[in-house]
């Protein structure tokens, strides 16, 4: 069966304006989530139905810069975008070993974790994707997502409001070969699409009708 999707992310150079976007197109505004303690960022959620969810994440003024980059290319010239995914993998192991059976490497399971505004831990592992697959670079490599399991933390997408029903996810590529292959190895179900640009594009039924998040 086909990996689910767990969460969208939605990168931005600073949170409230990505939140004032996300809320101009939702009718709803993300919740503040929290800081990753030490790797310079902070995030926003929106629950988006059957167990999946949208977190904003933005550089966090309020850390020092962390000893290493930051996640999904934030320490570049900002942009707001729809970057990338997560899926569930509930078995990890089960689901990397896969994946590298089939030729592809979803990297190494590392452990990571923050703290919510009332305290609760939240801890989960993920798979650290090697900068590079295949020749590729970003964001054509953040077509690919990474593997995420929660564990016994409870799932984010159960404190944040409801912004609406993740209906699609599709991928835009000039190439889509380049990275079907890709997908088809991880056990992913999503459609990629022959576009100009490389990016993903999230269809959200709201209160307000169907639209599109990129």
């Amino acid at each position: 069966m086909p990996l689910r999707t767990d969460h969208i992310i939605y990168i931005a150079p600073d949170l409230e304006g990505a939140c004032d976007r996300i809320e101009a197109l939702l009718g709803i505004r993300p919740v503040f989530g929290g800081q990753h303690p030490g790797g310079g960022t902070h995030n926003a959620l929106l629950a988006l139905g059957n167990d999946a969810y949208l977190e904003v994440i933005a550089p966090d003024p309020a850390q020092p810069n962390p000893d290493r980059p930051r996640s999904f290319g934030l320490d570049k010239p900002g942009e707001f975008r729809l970057a990338t995914w997560a899926v569930k993998a509930p078995q990890m192991a089960t689901v990397v070993a896969a994946a590298r059976a089939r030729g592809y490497d979803p990297g190494e399971v590392v452990q990571g974790g923050r703290t919510r505004d009332d305290g609760l831990r939240l801890a989960w592992q993920s798979t650290k994707r090697p900068e590079s697959i295949s020749g590729a670079t970003p964001p054509g490599d953040w077509l690919v997502p990474f593997l995420i399991d929660w564990g016994d933390t409870p799932h984010p997408s159960g404190a944040a409001p409801a912004g609406g029903t993740l209906v699609s996810l599709h991928a835009e590529h000039p190439n889509p070969g380049t990275v079907q292959a890709i997908l088809r190895a991880l056990d992913v179900d999503i459609e990629v699409r022959e576009g100009p640009a490389i990016g993903l594009v999230a269809a959200i039924e709201t209160a307000n009708g169907r639209v599109e998040l990129r």
